[in-house]
């Protein structure tokens, strides 16, 4: 895993109303366990479909859904 540009990382609960809000600036999402990751961008939401375990998405979103989730141990990366 490639964590490159990126000097914090906190969990991120999903949840389907409450704000992904670290104390840094969030980059990306890291998610580690493979599924479906429903995000809110720019208040439109919009599912990313069998993310592979692993993969860092370069996205900002300001709520990680718990409904239409699948994906786990989600982490926003940032700095």
């Amino acid at each position: 895993m490639q964590l490159s540009g990126y000097s914090k990382a906190m969990a991120v609960v999903l949840h389907d109303t409450n704000l992904i809000a670290p104390p840094f600036t969030t980059k990306a999402l890291y998610v580690g366990g493979a599924g479906n990751l429903k995000v809110t961008i720019n208040g439109v939401a919009l599912t990313f479909t069998g993310v592979p375990a692993g993969t860092i998405l370069p996205i900002k979103p300001s709520i990680a859904w718990a409904t239409g989730s699948t994906a786990t141990l989600v982490v926003a990366l940032g700095d």
